[in-house]
């Protein structure tokens, strides 16, 4: 699932020069006959005509959805830095208003879906600010671009099909505008999840992404629920660690009872017991051991359904927290640097030469460097949190 956030990061290059987007669409087949073929599937698929006529006449491809989509950022923001600019000042005060202003139909949803209103605010108040930014990228170009373009064809091909299908049941309009990826309306849904789990909660005909707040609630909690949100069951809670804690348990396979991980010393994060519970949940230290620690439960992983990224879904539980009126967390923000890609490239290179395998060196933090980050650890006696930061690039310079 693509996030507006990727376009908000890449917004600056919006108009560079165009010339190497150019050249990495296909040369092969001409966009023409590429829409033609379009045509084609859709009309099968029992789009008709006018539709094809009205969205595809006359459409030529975006350069600079292929620059956003070639482009990645240059720096990896840490725990403390995501956290603070996501769970800012403003999206505080702003979230409580939206809290207060739509408690009704918030409330509504919840009897329905089981997910509280702050989860689905927190959520509204990541993907586009509580509605201020959606996208101004024409939807139908934005995907017949990457559609054209042989990277991802066949996801996008998927994509932009689906958007036809609802341009054509009148479920999204024609000029319906995005993200550079696809992702449309107040929660920044693709295609194919406006079509599973878009809900057209008034009945008016149309499922309103981007102004009708019945629709956007209820679009949101629906997919929520059915990805995994159980009724009545929080996302997780910061706690402490003993001194002496094994840091390799932390990790989203290893899980254990509360129960279990109150034997193995983990409180609550003023040090209190933990309650007894037999709830699976899983350990998290997003900035090693130095950091703070998380205890995460089923509905942390279907935030991470939504968006598979730790930190994002770390950031989404923390919102609601605040705005069901918890308090900041326990843990002391630690400065560090932020890492760029080519640090997080020659980490890799460095731990590849000690024998230690991340894989081809990408710049890209993933599941095999933090594994080999704790290979490294391990041999070398440090505290093995598997974390891949600013403190392992100095240990391997």
């Amino acid at each position: 699932m693509f996030r507006l956030i990727i376009c908000l990061l890449f917004s600056s290059w919006s108009y560079a020069n165009d010339t190497l987007a150019h050249k990495t669409l296909p040369e092969a087949q001409s966009f023409e006959d590429f829409l033609q073929d379009i045509r084609h599937q859709a009309s099968s698929q029992g789009v008709s005509a006018a539709t094809l006529d009205l969205t595809l006449s006359g459409l030529t491809p975006n350069p600079t959805v292929i620059k956003f989509d070639r482009t990645q950022a240059e720096f990896s923001q840490n725990f403390w830095k995501y956290l603070g600019s996501r769970v800012s000042d403003y999206r505080l005060k702003n979230g409580a208003k939206k809290l207060k202003q739509h408690q009704k139909v918030l409330q509504k949803n919840y009897q329905k879906y089981g997910v509280p209103p702050h989860i689905i605010v927190a959520f509204w108040g990541l993907e586009t600010n509580f509605g201020t930014y959606t996208g101004d990228l024409s939807l139908v170009r934005s995907l017949a671009t990457l559609s054209y373009d042989q990277r991802r064809s066949a996801f996008f091909t998927q994509q932009l099909l689906t958007l036809l299908g609802l341009i054509d049941s009148g479920k999204i309009p024609a000029n319906a505008k995005g993200s550079w990826a696809g992702a449309m309306g107040n929660v920044q849904f693709m295609p194919t999840n406006v079509k599973a789990y878009g809900v057209d909660a008034d009945q008016d005909g149309e499922i309103g992404l981007w102004d009708n707040t019945q629709d956007i609630f209820a679009s949101a909690a629906n997919f929520l629920e059915n990805i995994g949100w159980h009724r009545g069951e929080r996302w997780g809670r910061e706690v402490s660690i003993p001194s002496s804690f094994d840091y390799q348990l932390a990790n989203l396979k290893t899980k254990k009872t509360v129960n279990e991980w109150a034997n193995l010393g983990v409180k609550t994060a003023d040090g209190q017991s933990l309650p007894s519970s037999n709830m699976s949940a899983s350990l998290l230290l997003p900035m090693g051991y130095n950091g703070p620690a998380f205890l995460v439960y089923r509905n942390f992983r279907a935030i991470l359904r939504w968006n598979n990224s730790i930190l994002y879904a770390l950031s989404v539980g923390h919102l609601s927290d605040r705005l069901a009126g918890t308090s900041q967390l326990y843990a002391t923000p630690i400065k560090e640097p932020s890492l760029s890609r080519d640090n997080i490239n020659l980490i890799q290179t460095q731990l590849n030469a000690l024998g230690f395998d991340t894989g081809e060196p990408d710049g890209i933090s993933g599941p095999k460097t933090r594994n080999a980050a704790r290979a490294y650890q391990h041999a070398n006696q440090l505290p093995v949190d598997g974390y891949v930061g600013y403190q392992l690039l100095q240990q391997l310079q």
